[in-house]
């Protein structure tokens, strides 16, 4: 039977193509579907997972990195004392107001970054080069993603004005591109002197720290929560918090519930096509398989038969799909839209849908009601 069921899909394929063609496209949309989720909603955490800070400390309750609020800049003490930590630096988190030169285009709210400009510095240290860290040094400079360049209406070495002050681009970086707005990147003194009218200018966000063994990171975090007198902060290792961050804004904001129910109609509209497909495909073998019933074959062994069938239209589908997704998923790149493809994704999608298949394929065992030897001498 196992024989069986490859062979009629190879000289039956015409039969078929339809419901591989319905599961290849469920696979595409549920693949790109998965991918820019990630991507789009995993540019919320580009501050922590594009630096290598091991452990952030921040303001108690922070569900994501753009909620941060000021915290004590006395708690640079607690971290020097922890026989662990090895380095660490301030991060500055702040709104910021953008116009362009000729304030042509209205202004746009940005987000405002602060970082520390050494060459080792931890904040984006795996998205700005070394050369680029150093650009920011100079007063006033700042840095942007290359994607956001025409949308602030400025190139490189262009001047705008940000919260009232004459800033100048002086160089562009990819992935730092950020869910619900734009990212300014600037050095620490730029950034105190852009929002000097907060309450505690001298005050970070954040303190990122790196640690001399990452994998006690946990155990770091958990001793500096420990402290007292400090005033109010709490530490995360950099995971948690990057986690913590996407699924914030994934599940608490909305937006991932209109992007979950996207993917149950996907799913839905792909299992109801491929099972009418596969139910027209047996329905049109009906005389062969009241031919294999006639000669003692039993239902049992059918259905089998069936069902086999669906598994292979589910993987040559979804092989369909991996292949065709890689190129678009490339093609996004190329253009900056961000999407993220690993393999937990293909594995996800894979198994999403060879349970469609597998739900199609119980379906299309209704057919086989019509698989009565009596058929014959009709």
């Amino acid at each position: 039977m196992v024989s069986l069921a490859r062979k009629s899909l190879v000289h039956g394929w015409r039969s078929f193509m339809p419901a591989v063609l319905a599961i290849a496209f469920a696979s595409l949309l549920l693949l790109m579907q998965a991918a820019l989720v990630l991507g789009i909603f995993g540019s919320a955490s580009v501050y922590v997972t594009g630096s290598d800070a091991d452990l952030w400390v921040g303001y108690p309750g922070t569900q994501s990195v753009d909620q941060g609020r000021a915290i004590d800049a006395n708690l640079s003490a607690l971290l020097q004392m922890d026989p662990e930590v090895t380095s660490f630096e301030p991060f500055l988190w702040r709104d910021g107001d953008w116009h362009d030169a000729d304030n042509a285009s209205g202004g746009v709210s940005v987000y405002l970054s602060g970082i520390d400009t050494r060459a080792d510095g931890l904040m984006f240290s795996r998205v700005l080069p070394r050369e680029l860290r150093a650009e920011l040094a100079m007063p006033d400079a700042v840095v942007v993603d290359r994607a956001e360049l025409g949308k602030l209406g400025v190139r490189v070495g262009g001047r705008a004005f940000l919260n009232g002050h004459r800033v100048q681009v002086v160089g562009v970086a990819s992935g730092l591109r950020a869910l619900g707005g734009v990212n300014v990147v600037a050095s620490l003194e730029t950034v105190r002197r852009l929002d000097a009218d907060a309450l505690h200018p001298d005050w970070p966000t954040y303190f990122v720290a790196r640690l001399a063994d990452g994998g006690q990171a946990d155990t770091v975090a958990r001793r500096l929560d420990g402290h007292a007198g400090f005033g109010r902060y709490r530490a995360w290792t950099a995971d948690s918090f990057a986690r913590r961050t996407i699924l914030f804004w994934l599940f608490d904001t909305g937006a991932g519930a209109g992007v979950l129910f996207l993917a149950g109609i996907v799913f839905l509209v792909g299992a109801v096509i491929s099972s009418q497909t596969l139910v027209a495909a047996v329905v049109g073998s009906v005389r062969e398989y009241a031919t294999l019933n006639a000669l003692g074959v039993g239902m049992r062994a059918l259905r089998w038969v069936v069902l086999e069938q669906a598994f292979w239209v589910g993987i040559i589908g979804v092989l369909a799909a991996i292949g065709l997704g890689a190129g678009l998923i490339a093609l996004a790149r190329l253009e900056d839209v961000p999407v993220v493809f690993n393999l937990q994704i293909s594995v996800a999608c894979v198994l999403v849908v060879m349970a469609l298949a597998g739900v199609s394929g119980v379906t299309a065992l209704g057919g086989l009601r019509r698989a009565d030897p009596g058929v014959l001498l009709r």
